[in-house]
């Protein structure tokens, strides 16, 4: 399990496929406290270490992995939000993340408010996921709490530590983000479509 809360950034040095699956090289300043069979959260998505060589490891995606996140969409150079699991005696900061993408949303607009940072996202509610204000949403595994909400959009305040420490801040209009709906709401969903 993971709660949102970004410790690191990796690069992406190195990407191959290998079938249907994708075989991922990153960099990160984590790499050399990493261990095999290890479970990370890369953008929001939970991959298995499968090799560690100096501040260098691999994690493999598979073919369902890469259909309903952005990791297939990665080049090399690109930074990913990294996240390991939660320690059982840790500090619960974020909200609960499995680091189960749902899919994607598209950053529609970004607007500076002088020093924080307010972000629209638009996503396929065909799919039934919903967001709340003042609900949780996990955005390339931020925890984030959502500002407005609307049937197919919502959007998030951020502060500078957030803009400058994670890959929020090199977001472009138009780009592809990783959605993880809250896992209580995803509950309360089915729950509700049973009942009907």
């Amino acid at each position: 399990m993971f709660t949102g809360i970004i410790e690191n950034m990796a690069i992406l040095k190195d990407k191959k496929a290998n079938g249907t699956n994708v075989s991922f090289t990153f960099e990160s300043t984590i790499a050399n406290e990493l261990k095999i069979d290890q479970s990370i959260a890369h953008n929001g998505v939970c991959l298995t270490v499968e090799s560690v060589e100096g501040n260098s490891y691999q994690v493999t995606a598979i073919d369902e992995t890469l259909k309903k996140t952005n990791l297939g969409h990665l080049n090399i150079g690109d930074k990913i939000n990294l996240e390991r699991c939660m320690k059982a005696d840790g500090r619960f900061d974020g909200h609960i993340v499995q680091g189960h993408v749902d899919q994607t949303g598209i950053l529609k607009s970004i607007k500076n408010e002088g020093g924080s940072f307010i972000l629209y996202f638009e996503y396929d509610n065909s799919t039934g996921h919903v967001t709340v204000e003042k609900g949780s949403i996990c955005i390339n595994g931020i925890s984030l709490t959502v500002v407005d909400s609307n049937d197919n959009g919502f959007s998030v305040a951020i502060i500078p530590y957030t803009w400058e420490n994670t890959n929020l801040g090199l977001l472009k209009e138009g780009d592809s983000v990783n959605l993880e709906f809250d896992i209580l709401g995803k509950y309360m969903q089915k729950i509700l479509r049973v009942k009907h």
